[in-house]
This record gives C-alpha cells, sequence and structure tokens, in this order.
C-alpha cells in the first residue's frame, strides 16, 4: 500500500489575522486559508532584525507560505507577499474598517475547515476597503455575505409570523426572530426595529446581489446608519458576543468628519 501520510511541508496562500508574541522572538499567528480554513502557526525569530519573513506575516496581509508540520503549531518556512493593502494602513477609517471584518470572520469560522467561499469573500472585501472612499458598503457587503457563508441568512423577503409577502411599506427587522416581519405582527415583539423601505431594498441586494451590483450602490449617512443599526442587533445572535473592533470603528468614525454622500441610487 501506498503511504497515506500527510506531506511534511505543504504551500498554501492566507491572509494574516492576528499574532501574538511566541517564545523568545516568534510569533503565533491566526491565519485565514481556502483550503485549510482558518489555522495557528508559528513563525520562528520573527522578531529580529534580521527575519526575512517579518513584513510578509503582517496582520491585514495576503501571502503565500510554506509551511512544515509539526508536532504543534505548523511552522513557516517561507513567506511572499501577494497584496499588502497599503491604504489600509495608511488610513484610520480603513484600517479600523479591516480589523472589523478580520475579528466578525474570526468568531463565525472554524479551524481547519475548507473556506474557499468565506476566504475569497474576505480578499475581496479587504481590496475594496482598500480602495472604497468609504468603509461602510464594503462592511455591510461583508456581514451579510458572511451570513450566508455560515447558514445565518436573515430572513427579508416574508413575515416570519403570518409568512405573508413583505409589502414595500414601513416593515421590522428583529434580530431575536431572524428577520423581518410585517408590522401588524411585529407589533408585539418588544426589540423589533423598523426597516424603511430602502433599508430593505438594500438589505436584500446585499444578501442576493452580485458584487458589481452592489458597488454601484450610493448611500446616504441616515441609511448606511439604519442598515449598520440593524446588522449590529443581529450579528451578536450569530457570534454570542460583542466585537471588540466596534468601538474601535466609532471611535475612528467620531474623530473625523463624514464627507457629504449623495442620497441612495442604483446606477446602471
Amino acid at each position: 500500500m501506498g503511504d497515506t501520510r500527510a506531506p511534511q511541508t505543504y504551500r498554501t496562500e492566507a491572509v494574516v489575522m492576528r499574532h501574538t508574541r511566541y517564545g523568545e522572538a516568534g510569533r503565533l499567528l491566526t491565519l485565514f486559508t481556502p483550503t485549510y480554513g482558518k489555522l495557528r502557526a508559528q513563525a520562528k525569530g520573527v522578531l529580529r532584525p534580521t527575519s526575512r519573513l517579518a513584513g510578509h506575516l503582517e496582520v491585514l496581509t495576503r501571502s503565500s507560505l510554506l509551511l512544515a508540520r509539526t508536532r504543534t503549531f505548523d511552522l513557516v518556512t517561507q513567506a511572499e507577499t501577494m497584496e499588502s493593502y497599503a491604504p489600509l494602513r495608511a488610513s484610520l477609517p480603513r484600517m479600523s474598517a479591516g480589523l472589523y471584518a478580520l475579528e466578525l470572520l474570526d468568531q463565525v469560522s472554524e479551524e481547519s475547515h475548507e473556506s474557499y467561499g468565506q476566504y475569497h469573500l474576505l480578499v475581496r472585501t479587504l481590496a475594496w476597503l482598500a480602495e472604497a472612499p468609504e468603509p461602510d458598503l464594503p462592511l455591510r457587503y461583508f456581514e451579510m455575505q458572511l451570513l450566508e457563508h455560515g447558514g445565518y441568512r436573515p430572513e427579508l423577503q416574508t413575515c416570519l409570523h403570518c409568512q405573508q409577502p413583505l409589502r414595500p411599506e414601513l416593515n421590522v427587522f428583529s434580530a431575536e426572530a431572524g428577520g423581518c416581519l410585517c408590522a401588524p405582527c411585529g407589533a408585539v415583539l418588544p426589540h423589533a426595529r423598523p426597516v424603511t423601505v430602502n433599508a430593505l431594498k438594500v438589505l436584500r441586494l446585499l444578501q442576493q446581489g452580485s458584487l458589481p451590483q452592489v458597488k454601484r450602490l450610493r448611500l446616504d449617512a441616515g441609511l448606511s446608519r439604519e442598515l449598520e443599526q440593524h446588522l449590529r442587533a443581529y450579528l451578536p445572535h450569530v457570534t454570542e458576543r460583542e466585537l471588540r473592533t466596534t468601538a474601535f470603528v466609532d471611535a475612528v468614525r467620531a474623530s473625523a468628519p463624514r464627507p457629504q454622500s449623495n442620497p441612495i441610487q442604483e446606477q446602471a
């Protein structure tokens, strides 16, 4: 019979999600990969000034890695940057949004599970964040698509109680119920929030539309905040905790004036 043991080295691309000090001059990395999902690996000597790995293993960097299997954490032996997402580090709003996306993915993903869909969603979102004038729409797209990939889709088409199609009027969104209800059915739910016609339209597009379609959206400040409020109410029911980077995103937003934006429009 042939040797069925796993190879001692393997190559993968990965986005560095976070790192902590490990040993004398090393780091323990949390990586997100397409084939192996989330995994932890060690990078020995990476904190030494002479390390050739250091610049390729920073948080919010996409790199091609060669790893060697060990009895504890696999060891990064080679690394080459594929995309540094430099604009994310040059802008505090973009960086806070990128770190928020990484933390959210960290909370909803499992270790050592094939995750092609989630990985490519992350890569697309980081690239969009690096070029977008405002981070809000890329983050809402990332949140809704991550819910789709994870099987946590909120109901946006029919009332969760009476099962009737939702009419284009003021309805309600209930994180506890798992999505939208018509106004009469939602009136008895204490934590339901009104959801406007435009907000429901955008949520549906974020859930079902293509990336080019979503990129054509233009959101005014009020609609952007409404979308954020609905998803911030819903996501803790998935993650079962509040994200630490949410406060960072809010602090960065409060420290800088927002440019004027146009009302919602979908360009042809």
